[in-house]
């Protein structure tokens, strides 16, 4: 399917969070979150490869007339936009430099499109980072009443997260603790515990 532009935007992914591979574990064999990776570890060859198709899926999407399309001409499919979130991360060298701004909306188009708690909560993570925790813990609160999450780890871990940022130490502990009550995976556990014990870390 040469000409499918979501067929160029899943490649544009799949090379892009490929990526990442040696910078996703450090030496004890632990995650490593993505805005505390070495992103000199990161395939930058693998990163070009991904723009590449992204700007392959974009170039095809602007030229599909409408009537062939199931989403009017122009507007991108869930695998470009995935894509172009990470491409966002990719784009940045240092941490600080990430467009949250524009990961914000695209997680808002990616949500309109494909509406899902998980892609709410990742919404969450980007406002918080593009507006600040308080924002950002709003929008994760607002989830925890969803089914699909109650027993979703990454939700407390979240929020953790947002009110650690806040000062809220006490309560990002327990936030932690909880998160690390719902993993199966031992290394991530014990990390949220090491958050729990010290909630101010960044």
């Amino acid at each position: 399917m040469p000409d499918e532009p979501e067929v160029h935007g899943l490649i544009a992914l799949m090379e892009i969070q490929a990526s990442r591979i040696r910078a996703r574990l450090n030496e004890a064999g632990e995650p490593v979150p993505l805005l505390e990776q070495n992103r000199g570890r990161w395939d930058r060859l693998l990163i070009r490869r991904g723009f590449t198709a992204l700007l392959r899926a974009q170039a095809l999407l602007a030229q599909r007339p409408a009537d062939l399309a199931e989403r009017p001409a122009g507007l991108p499919g869930p695998y470009i936009l995935q894509a172009a979130i990470a491409a966002c991360h990719a784009r940045a060298l240092d941490p600080a430099d990430t467009d949250w701004d524009q990961i914000v909306l695209l997680y808002q188009a990616l949500a309109a499109l494909t509406p899902s708690p998980v892609v709410e909560l990742n919404r969450a993570v980007a406002v918080g980072m593009a507006s600040g925790p308080a924002a950002g813990l709003k929008l994760a609160d607002a989830l925890r009443a969803e089914p699909a999450l109650r027993d979703y780890h990454h939700l407390p871990s979240v929020r953790g997260d947002l009110l650690a940022r806040l000062g809220r130490h006490e309560d990002a502990a327990a936030e932690f603790r909880r998160a690390a009550s719902l993993t199966r995976n031992e290394a991530e556990r014990a990390i949220l515990l090491g958050r729990a014990a010290d909630p101010g870390r960044a």
